[in-house]
């Protein structure tokens, strides 16, 4: 077990639909809110905007509005970090060597010195919203590497090519260009001109469970002052939600307090390890209850996403895999996903799959729900051969497709 550096449902639908250039899910009805800050297109690295699910409560991505300056936490803050030994990784991140032993939880440790440990490597990043910078939008980002490289979501950068990022202990902000930023999967890579920052340890994916203490650290409402920390557990693994502009596969689940704001900043585990960057949060309307539900994005959804970011700032273009299906969620409590539409000559067409079809896996692995299928499918690439376990009038069969070019 190694450790490893590095919100908004749409609208109400009542029908299926179906999209010819790329896999969506079927509509659900549901009653949703963004904030003034949410409209967010690409910047860099750009995929099109995807079809909107509910899923019963609202979602909203967690970044600040208006005007709201974040700050950082502590005058003095302790730049000590983990004494467990460190080991290079291939993109650059601060890498703790595997442990042989339980983590730490908040039983054993004090919260003041996981945010000591955390907050050199947390920075507040703002972007103008409008003609000539009028009116702001605050949210947070994580130091990656040393040398300037900072990760945030990319609904905090919205379509800026330039934001203003403001180090722990500097009342000045920095410009701060971004590189690259894929808004399907809600990340964001931005660089400022710095040699000496402290970047941030990562937790590997297999060191987190249900059930471990954690802390979310971010510029919550753009306060003035330090940034806010608090504390929950690991609450559920490997969520999946359907936003505005595609979906996001892999969350992590909590129960600490998110606010708008903290978007863009890490969820961090007792040994000040980060285990996601914060994206989204869940409210309740009506007679539907969401309390202290939020999200993060997973180590394991980041990495290669940072990868593929880097890529992207080079030039390099990333297709996704296309499938041509309108998906459903099941309407019987099970898992997986329903396909509720075939496009004439797509893979699936062409690879034997029919309306109807509960697909249950994918590759092997499990499919838990449509948004789930979506994100297999789009993280892998036109040409790769797949295995499609479905179940079909009853019984269990497999097809093999072979992923498509998604259309522009």
């Amino acid at each position: 077990m190694a450790d490893i550096d590095l919100a908004d449902l749409g609208a109400a639908r009542l029908h299926a639909t179906f999209d010819t250039t790329h896999d969506v899910p079927s509509p659900r009805a549901s009653s949703v809110a963004s904030p003034a800050s949410s409209p967010v297109m690409p910047a860099g690295r750009r995929r099109p905007n995807h079809r909107v699910r509910g899923v019963g409560a609202g979602i909203v991505l967690a970044c600040g509005v208006a005007g709201f300056v974040g700050a950082w936490f502590g005058a003095e803050l302790a730049r000590s970090r983990d004494a467990a030994p460190r080991r290079p990784s291939t993109l650059g991140l601060e890498v703790a060597a595997p442990r042989d032993v339980a983590p730490p939880t908040f039983a054993t440790v004090d919260i003041a010195d996981v945010a000591a440990r955390i907050g050199p490597s947390v920075v507040a990043i703002q972007r103008p919203l409008g003609v000539g910078g009028a009116g702001e939008s605050s949210g947070t980002g994580v130091v990656v590497t040393r040398d300037g490289e900072i990760v945030t979501n990319a609904h905090v950068v919205g379509d800026a090519d330039v934001v203003n990022v403001r180090l722990p202990g500097e009342s000045e902000p920095r410009p701060g260009a971004v590189l690259a930023a894929d808004p399907a999967n809600d990340l964001a890579l931005v660089r400022i001109d710095a040699h000496d920052l402290e970047p941030a340890v990562f937790a590997a994916p297999d060191d987190l469970r249900v059930g471990d203490d954690v802390v979310a650290v971010g510029f919550s409402l753009g306060l003035d002052g330090d940034p806010s920390v608090t504390r929950g557990i690991v609450a559920a693994l490997d969520r999946s939600l359907t936003t505005g502009n595609g979906v996001l596969n892999g969350l992590v689940q909590t129960d600490a307090a998110i606010s708008s704001g903290n978007s863009g900043g890490p969820l961090v585990d007792a040994a000040g390890r980060v285990v996601g960057i914060t994206t989204a949060i869940a409210y309740g309307y009506a007679d539907t209850a969401a309390n202290s539900v939020g999200f993060a994005i997973s180590v394991a959804e980041l990495l290669p996403e940072l990868a593929a970011l880097r890529d992207a700032a080079l030039g390099a273009v990333v297709p996704d895999g296309y499938l041509g299906v309108g998906l459903a969620p099941r309407r019987d409590g099970g898992l997986g996903a329903t396909i509720v539409q075939i496009e004439a000559g797509s893979p699936a067409d062409l690879g034997g799959l029919l309306v109807d079809d509960v697909v249950v896996g994918l590759d092997g692995a499990a499919v838990l729900g449509d948004a789930d299928l979506m994100a297999a499918v789009r993280d892998r690439r036109p040409g790769e051969l797949v295995v499609v376990d479905i179940v079909r009038d009853g019984g269990r069969a497999q097809r093999t497709v072979v992923l498509g070019a998604r259309a522009d």
